[in-house]
């Protein structure tokens, strides 16, 4: 992905989160000089990735396969300090996260506003395959048998949660406008608890051909 991409869809997103009145800590404003000289002070933000995240999961594809996230908090499983974690989350209609479980995250995803969410879901085979039987999850406490991968719909209000092992992929219902998603789960460690069912990309190579207007997670070593 290009960094002036990457710059028009952070303030995008940004301008999301505004118009559904969600605020975010105030260092997600800083540019990369602001962050020059703080690891000390700022080594929970560096440490456990939080702030700014986008996506295209290697599809070369933004708008079509691609997420926007904002991880607001998160702890670390060696230190055990924060066992929690809760981000913030842009799919546009037909914006598709790709299928997809944890091995050890339990999360609830939430319809924070904006439009409907679709999710599919499958129960993972002991090969890591999609299981044809129906599962049952909670959502907002109340238990719901559904088929797998048939389409359910989240519309604002609604959550769902989700165990480590369940399959899940979604996107924006197209004609409903585009989705805030929230999640709340147990610690968020993308380098050893994804498994995507298809090969994937989970951080973009950046073509840097403009200077970026904010950090993404995977920045904070280059520029600090």
């Amino acid at each position: 992905m290009k960094r002036s991409e990457i710059n028009s869809i952070i303030e995008s997103f940004a301008g999301f989160l505004a118009d559904n009145r969600f605020f975010l800590p105030q260092w997600a404003s800083w540019g990369p000089a602001d962050w020059k000289g703080k690891y000390n002070i700022c080594s929970e933000i560096v440490d456990n990735k939080l702030g700014w995240d986008i996506t295209d999961f290697g599809s070369g594809d933004f708008f079509r396969t691609g997420l926007c996230l904002f991880t607001i908090r998160n702890g670390s499983w060696d230190k055990k300090d924060k066992l929690y974690c809760e981000k913030i989350m842009m799919a546009r209609e037909e914006q598709e996260t790709p299928m997809h479980f944890h091995r050890n995250k339990s999360e609830d995803i939430i319809n924070r506003g904006g439009g409907n969410l679709v999710m599919e879901l499958y129960e993972s085979t002991s090969g890591s395959k999609l299981s044809d039987a129906p599962l049952t999850v909670s959502i907002d406490g109340v238990l719901t048998t559904v088929n797998a991968g048939r389409a359910l719909i989240l519309r604002p209000g609604q959550s769902i949660c989700l165990k480590p092992g369940v399959y899940h992929r979604f996107y924006g219902q197209k004609g409903k406008g585009s989705v805030l998603i929230g999640e709340v789960s147990l610690v968020n460690d993308d380098a050893g608890d994804n498994h995507f069912y298809e090969e994937t990309g989970r951080f973009p190579e950046i073509i840097e051909d403009v200077m970026p207007s904010h950090l993404l997670v995977n920045d904070y070593e280059k520029f600090l």
